[in-house]
């Protein structure tokens, strides 16, 4: 029998712990806050968003996406989905995203929790870890209630710098360090996105569905469609989130960072010369009405009147006035609008992190670093994230699994 310790329970760290416990290991599960899976309460507001039916590598961000396939392979995926059926877990599948069928979050940390228990797995709460060394072949965890552990492997699951309040702090970034391994730089991921131009306050509030690209230094690095929230500081929403992991990664690069907005896509307007035709015909049948109540009746009204004024149109000139150079501006604003990004909201705004150890230092056939033996690293610590859509907690699912199954 070997002794494991897990240090995190939050996703990665509760399946770890569970799998660990089932080949027969002493298994301790160490976790700082009062309660363990305090993240998952919070995902997919409140209601676990916890897989999805897309199931395309193109959902995640990684350094070697190569490497990420030999984890999230077919049988991994298979594996972990009988795991949750097998613990209770019946899912309720609304346009291809996995909840449990209670619509509640609680139900998945309980079911978790209660299967840890059954395996008779050890579980500290109100308990930080403060150092961990390694003398010869046994890892030494020191406790801040002066506790001290003597372990034969140590699983390292205690998330990234993502929402500081359920306890992700990048302690386990400097255990990493510690253990001779690379940090690409922690940054946030799935958060909003921040500009200062002044018309910011005046589409605050704002909701559309839209079609958005991302152009870092003029060149198109991605695209997502959904609905878009304009705010006082920005934009957000789950199309602006799929994008902010790599406006991070490119503005500390000293990247510049552009985001397009085609607010009329969803009537097929693709661009400046699709809106001019279908303005061309919308004036023919709302004879004498000016620009303003010609597209009010299409967009917010507050949103009719930014694009007008950085199109430098009055609200009450007509179409048929409009000069070739205004209705080109106009067309351009309303189908392709660009914003510069100067910055994401913080780590506390952010529901994961893009960066963390390089998956190239792990084995992806059992999760242990390869830069040190008899440590093995899950969830978001490695530098692997995903969109909004159960991707980041399939990650730390499988990952927790694969290292749990491994010691």
């Amino acid at each position: 029998m070997k002794k494991i310790v897990v240090i995190g329970a939050g996703a990665s760290g509760l399946v770890a712990a569970i799998y660990a416990k089932k080949n027969g290991n002493d298994v301790t599960l160490i976790e700082k806050n009062e309660i363990c899976g305090k993240k998952i309460l919070a995902t997919g507001n409140g209601r676990c968003n916890f897989w999805n039916e897309d199931q395309s590598i193109e959902h995640y961000r990684s350094s070697n996406l190569e490497k990420l396939k030999e984890i999230l392979k077919e049988e991994n995926k298979e594996e972990i989905l009988d795991f949750f059926y097998k613990i209770g877990i019946e899912p309720k599948i609304k346009n291809g995203y996995y909840y449990p069928f209670s619509n509640q979050a609680i139900s998945f940390q309980r079911a978790l929790l209660l299967e840890a228990k059954k395996q008779n797995v050890k579980i500290l709460t109100n308990s930080e870890v403060t150092e961990i060394e390694k003398r010869e072949n046994k890892f030494i965890t020191k406790i801040n209630n002066n506790n001290t552990i003597i372990s034969d492997k140590i699983i390292l699951s205690t998330g990234s710098k993502a929402a500081p309040k359920t306890g992700s702090d990048g302690f386990g970034y400097e255990i990493c360090k510690k253990f001779k391994h690379t940090i690409n730089p922690p940054m946030p991921a799935l958060v909003q996105l921040k500009a200062s131009e002044k018309y910011l306050k005046d589409w605050d509030g704002i909701r559309a569905d839209v079609f958005v690209k991302l152009c870092e230094d003029g060149k198109e690095i991605a695209r997502e469609s959904g609905e878009i929230q304009l705010t006082n500081y920005g934009i957000s929403g789950i199309c602006v989130f799929n994008l902010s992991g790599r406006v991070s990664k490119g503005l500390e690069n000293k990247k510049k960072e552009i985001v397009k907005i085609n607010f009329l896509d969803g009537l097929k307007i693709k661009n400046e010369i699709d809106f001019i035709k279908w303005m061309d015909k919308r004036n023919k049948i709302l004879k004498n009405r000016d620009m303003l109540e010609c597209l009010e009746g299409i967009l917010n009204y507050k949103l009719v009147k930014v694009l007008l004024n950085v199109s430098k149109i009055k609200e009450n000139e007509l179409w048929n006035d409009l000069n070739e150079q205004k209705r080109n501006l106009i067309a351009k604003n309303i189908t392709d609008f660009s914003i510069n990004i100067t910055g994401t909201n913080s780590f506390d705004k952010a529901q994961v992190c893009t960066g963390g150890v390089p998956i190239e230092e792990i084995d992806t056939t059992s999760m242990q670093s390869m830069k040190t033996s008899g440590l093995y690293i899950t969830g978001e610590i490695i530098d692997v994230d995903g969109d909004c859509g159960g991707y980041n907690l399939e990650w730390a699912w499988i990952s927790g699994m694969i290292a749990g199954r491994s010691v």
